[in-house]
């Protein structure tokens, strides 16, 4: 496939009207939109601003590749855009942006469309074609610089290979073997653009500086040009380009530079020149890598957070997927009985099997984040302790870093066996010790405490005041709309979810589940009261909202606050209090955990009615601090 079936004529914009990075992006997503490249505008918008939260994916040199690989993409394609008095695109070397190339790929997009992506991603790296890109005058014109771009990258690539092939049939002539050797890995987490762009920044380099280089891709089809042992054993040093997790273990004890994949692209000479230099750290597999700058900033405290992220994020599948089946088997209950087969099946498959695995996991992977894949297995078993034996969350949480720390103690303790066992270690001493440690700890000391302290946090929350369970009730609903999805929203409802599979009550359930209902709800009540201070395409995201808030999915209003985060933020957060706060005044009960308006079907009936009120209330609370707090449009663009 060619680089122009991807980069399209009808939807490049030659002249960008947009002035900012958020109106250009809005500009881009809109030409998409009207020639029905994209299905859905917000969950396509959403994709591109997470990749933009990672990093700015403005590159510097002028250059912006926006880009997101979702099934809101219908057509696979490049959109090509040109600013000429250039954009603030929070580049990576603070100079404005002119050329903006949109990816909108296909989830689960086949192989040719990335490998054609990864051909535009290195043409990117040639200065005269984007200075050729910032003359062309008409879309035929940039199509033609791209084609010979294309052409000459291909008899490049052509040379480099028949080099290789030369090279490795004189492999073990001493001037061969003492040339130096770097290996490299490059991965972005959407693995589409940059990784690429990285691969061949280091290769362009490495050839101007006469060093042998060998790079693998982690792209979005899979590793690609795999590194060998061999090839891994020779080389002077290792560099890892990467915005996500790639496989370590084979690169124990070599030294290791460790970057974000965008310094690759801007400085690939500096990396190599450090290798060369002997800059690296030793990486050791068996501890955290001493290359990691960035592990070794974080605090204590961040580490733990990091840690218990890594448990709660897996864990939440399992709360969404069992919590609506849950709420659905009390309707299948209202409807047919509760000796119904369609209940007991419900009831099955999302509360005995989905919810019963709720600590395990988060245990398990808050001990594979502190000590990787050995600790997977003995913190889930210490997680599923803690639910047999009443501890709980706070359990589970004890029970995944203590298995994590047990296998970071076992592989200093095994650090000096001979390389001949080291299969034992996996194989034998880290499932079996590890699994004995912890299980001894968890049987012995932690479950006997903290079942005691379960009990009693139970028993308090149970017992409290109307008073101190609004209180309570308004903190945890307005930490759901605080950041929308993200760690501070998570926290709360993390905290919602161990009270109600502890007590099987859902009073702060009620409330969590209000205050996170209440942001889009309140920015849809917003575009509807004040249409005059909303544009028309802000008025469409708006009526998605009512859909998105209905069902309990806060991040619908994620563009809204991208754009206006303290009016957003600030008016959510006062709604969300207010509707949460009610819930624990009229001690509303929800009996699942997610569901939205759904849950309202299968509460006790003196429960719905305050639900819907407390949820309206703060709906209202907050569209109408919004809509009076926005300017109206004129106003805005004056």
């Amino acid at each position: 496939m060619k680089i122009s079936d991807l980069l399209k004529k009808e939807i490049m914009i030659m002249d960008l009207s947009a002035k900012t990075k958020q109106d250009a992006i809005e500009e881009m997503i809109a030409k998409l939109k009207e020639k029905d490249m994209i299905n859905d505008v917000d969950t396509f918008r959403k994709e591109i601003m997470n990749r933009e939260e990672l990093s700015s994916t403005g590159l510097g040199d002028g250059i912006a590749m926006p880009h997101a690989k979702t099934s809101a993409v219908s057509t696979p394609c490049v959109l090509f855009a040109r600013s000429k008095e250039g954009i603030d695109y929070e580049s990576l070397d603070g100079q404005p942006a002119y050329l903006f190339f949109m990816i909108a790929a296909e989830d689960g997009a086949n192989n040719t469309h990335i490998e054609t992506l990864a051909n535009l991603s290195r043409l990117l790296l040639k200065p005269n074609f984007i200075e050729k890109l910032k003359n062309a005058k008409t879309e035929d014109e940039v199509l033609e610089i791209v084609a010979i771009g294309e052409e000459e990258n291909k008899e490049k690539e052509k040379k480099r290979e028949e080099k290789k092939k030369e090279e490795a049939k004189k492999e073990g002539v001493a001037e061969v073997a003492q040339k130096p050797l770097i290996v490299a890995v490059t991965a972005c987490p959407t693995g589409i653009a940059h990784t690429y762009m990285a691969e061949d920044a280091l290769k362009e380099k490495a050839e101007q500086l006469g060093i042998d280089i060998r790079v693998e891709t982690n792209g979005s089809d899979g590793a690609k040009n795999v590194l060998t042992s061999k090839e891994i054993q020779r080389a002077a040093g290792v560099i890892i380009s990467a915005d996500k997790n790639v496989e370590m273990a084979r690169f124990d004890g070599k030294r290791m530079i460790k970057t974000p994949v965008s310094e690759a692209i801007r400085n690939p000479e500096k990396l190599i020149n450090k290798i060369l230099n002997g800059e690296g750290k030793l990486y050791h597999s068996d501890e955290k890598s001493s290359g990691d700058d960035e592990e070794e900033k974080l605090s204590i405290a961040s580490k733990i957070y990091k840690d218990v992220m890594n448990g709660v994020s897996h864990m939440l599948p399992f709360v969404v997927g069992g919590g609506i089946l849950i709420a659905i088997s009390f309707m299948a209950e209202q409807a047919f009985g509760s000796n119904s087969e369609i209940f007991k099946f419900l009831q099955e498959i999302g509360g005995n099997g989905a919810f019963s695995f709720l600590i395990p996991i988060l245990a398990g992977y808050i001990a594979m984040s502190v000590a990787d894949r050995p600790a997977l297995m003995p913190g889930m078993v210490g997680g599923l302790m803690a639910v047999h034996t009443g501890s709980g969350f706070i359990g589970g949480l004890a029970a995944g870093f203590i298995a994590g720390y047990v296998i970071l103690l076992l592989k200093k303790m095994t650090a000096g066996m001979p390389k001949s066992l080291e299969g034992v270690k996996p194989m034998i001493i880290f499932p079996i010790f590890g699994l004995l440690i912890t299980g001894a700890i968890m049987y012995f000391a932690v479950n006997p405490v903290f079942s005691g302290i379960n009990t009693s946090m139970n028993n308090a929350l149970t017992n409290l005041g109307t008073g101190n369970a609004v209180i309570l009730g308004a903190l945890l609903a307005a930490m759901m709309a605080v950041d929308m999805g993200g760690p501070v929203n998570k926290a709360a409802y993390t905290f919602a979810i161990s009270v109600f599979t502890s007590t099987q009550q859902g009073y702060l359930m009620a409330a969590v589940m209000a205050g996170g209902m209440v942001p889009p709800l309140a920015i849809a009540l917003a575009t509807s009261l004040f249409k005059n201070k909303f544009t028309e395409k802000e008025r469409h995201s708006g009526l998605t909202n009512w859909i998105l808030g209905l069902t309990f999915i806060t991040e619908g209003a994620i563009p809204f606050a991208a754009a206006e985060p303290l009016k957003v933020i600030a008016s959510s957060i006062i709604g969300a209090a207010i509707a949460g706060g009610l819930t624990q005044f009229w001690h509303v009960n929800a009996p699942a955990p997610h569901g939205g308006v759904l849950v309202a079907f299968v509460m006790e009936p003196q429960h719905v009615l305050f639900f819907l009120l407390s949820i309206a209330i703060g709906t209202v609370v907050s569209g109408l601090i919004y809509g009076f707090w926005r300017k109206p449009l004129e106003l805005k663009e004056s």
